[in-house]
């Protein structure tokens, strides 16, 4: 018996739980298991390619540890698919919209076209958190022992949330772990203040975190009212009565709610692993993945023209004496780490840099023929003042430097730059979306039966479940467009709250304290977890050197 079976005097056979033990047909999981072979030798194949097709085919040591940091990566989606999505199936289980193994496989699929069709710019919102010292230098044993680090203390704590059943952010989880790791390398490397990590980009993302449930309860609050007052239809605001499904109307609205959640988490939360994956490739494959070489012949003059209006801009508020390409880098570096951008020597080191580039590219005439010796080098030239001129652009001091049209030119150089160092191949989208889509198939119930039973005290109605999933679907696509990453978890349990209290339904006080908990614990357990197994880590490998 559930835990509402009997509310309000209601009798067992009038509400009844989903059948959530229903199991799928034996060729199920035939075909389950064919797809993991089959995107797990799809992304070997490509990545053979891509690296025989610029000249510089793979030792098998290095394909072997890239294989393992993938698999980690490639797990740590899988978790997040049936940690994260099934929160999204929760409203269509309870209101036998669909049967489970229906409703699993109906949101694996919207997951999988999400993260096929996604942008990409989540994925580098979550990357720019990491310390810029690991990022020129992703490669190193340094890099490696981050990477590893920051995906097994999100994994980690992704299981054991799940295992009590809490439905706890995968977003939440990835972002206390990029920063455990970024506060331990500034405590090992004695970087000065807090330029080990860019706390203003920490602002924006903890703030989405923050703020997506609160508009999540709130929306579904005023959402389910708005639907009381035009909706008067009774069905969609009381307990679905025994095992049957909706009327058709209603069965397709949650059903489409359903998938919007779905589509939209797989954009989201999918690009997450993209940002992680494109890293471990940089590190172990910077020929083939550090730049775009997917970018035409054509749009190189623009890129090279760019580069020289930047150049110029910046040389204008310089020190006005040339320096070595080597002591520009270092005065650029500096000037991040210490959180001083707004000096000569960093806009001369800017104007060398920039320079360097567009002469660099002219001369190749295209990325793809960039020489792989050279690819690391530029690759990091490019990274750093890609980053710099966004710090220039934001920074009040800065800005007002420069003419109006200098800052426009300064954004548009920014434009070809992010287009030469932040791509996602094809077989990254598919991959990630196969783990992300086979993993919501995968130890779902737990979360469904939090979702379902334990936040209101009363049956999850149509009404309640379509308000939660609208809103949820909303804030999702809407932090999507603006980049941020967001917590399906936190925003779908956060409406569902939000439409029991409009339902009259009350909330039981237990989960919502334990919701809660899990929510202050994960920044902090993450972030201990990531920068422990970060010194761990790192120690290991100065072992294994030494």
């Amino acid at each position: 018996m559930t835990p509402y079976a009997l509310a309000g005097g209601e009798s067992e056979s009038r509400i009844r739980g989903p059948k959530l033990d229903a199991s799928l047909h034996p060729s199920g999981r035939w075909i389950f298991l064919a797809l993991i072979v089959g995107g797990l030798a799809y992304a070997g194949v490509s990545i053979l390619s891509d690296t025989a097709r610029v000249g510089e085919p793979m030792a098998v040591g290095v394909f072997a540890f890239l294989g393992l940091a993938l698999l980690i990566a490639l797990g740590f989606e899988f978790v997040n698919g049936f940690h994260d999505t099934a929160n999204a199936v929760a409203t269509v289980i309870y209101t036998h919209s669909l049967p489970a193994p229906v409703a699993v496989i109906w949101s694996g699929f919207f997951n999988f076209l999400g993260v096929v069709t996604s942008t990409g710019a989540v994925a580098y919102s979550i990357i720019t958190l990491l310390p810029i010292d690991l990022m020129l230098h992703v490669g190193s044993a340094g890099g490696f022992a981050m990477i590893f680090a920051l995906l097994l203390a999100a994994v980690i704590w992704n299981l054991a949330t799940w295992a009590v059943g809490l439905p706890n952010s995968s977003s939440h989880a990835l972002i206390g772990s990029i920063l455990g790791v970024g506060l331990a390398n500034q405590l090992l490397s004695s970087i000065p203040g807090t330029s080990g990590v860019d706390m203003e980009q920490v602002r924006k993302v903890l703030s989405a975190l923050l703020f997506s449930p609160l508009i999540g309860f709130a929306g579904a609050l005023m959402l389910l009212l708005v639907m009381k007052r035009f909706f008067r239809d009774d069905r969609l605001y009381r307990e679905p009565e025994g095992d049957t499904p909706p009327p058709r109307g209603i069965r397709a609205l949650l059903i489409f709610t359903c998938t919007a959640v779905s589509f939209a988490h797989g954009g989201n939360d999918g690009q997450k692993g993209m940002g992680l994956i494109m890293l471990i490739l940089i590190g172990c494959a910077p020929t083939a993945y550090a730049l775009n070489r997917t970018l035409p012949e054509s749009a190189m003059p623009a890129f090279v023209r760019s580069a020289d209006i930047a150049s110029a801009a910046y040389a204008a508020h310089g020190t006005g004496h040339a320096v070595p390409l080597d002591q520009a880098r270092a005065a650029v570096v500096d000037g991040v780490r210490a959180k001083a951008i707004d000096t000569p020597q960093v806009y001369e080191g800017l104007s060398v840099l920039s320079h360097d580039i567009g002469e660099r590219i002219a001369d190749y005439g295209t990325l793809s023929r960039v020489p792989a010796a050279v690819v690391p080098n530029l690759r990091n030239d490019m990274y750093l003042v890609l980053d710099t001129t966004r710090m220039v652009t934001k920074d009040e001091g800065a800005k007002s430097r420069f003419t109006a049209g200098q800052i426009e030119s300064l954004n548009s150089y920014a434009k070809q730059l992010e287009r030469g160092t932040r791509y996602i191949p094809l077989w990254v989208k598919i991959t990630v979306a196969l783990a992300l889509g086979l993993g919501t198939m995968v130890g779902w119930r737990r979360i469904v039966v939090t979702v379902g039973e334990r936040i209101g005290k009363t049956h999850l109605t149509y009404g309640m479940g379509a308000a939660a999933e609208l809103m949820t679907a909303a804030t999702i696509l809407l932090a999507d467009q603006l980049g941020r990453p967001v917590s399906t978890t936190h925003i779908l349990s956060s409406g569902v709250a939000g439409a029991s209290v409009a339902n009259g339904a009350g909330l039981q006080a237990r989960t919502i304290r334990n919701m809660a908990l899990a929510w202050i614990m994960t920044l902090p357990v993450a972030m201990l977890l990531s920068g422990t197994l970060y010194w761990l880590l790192l120690k290991l490998t100065e072992v294994l050197s030494g």
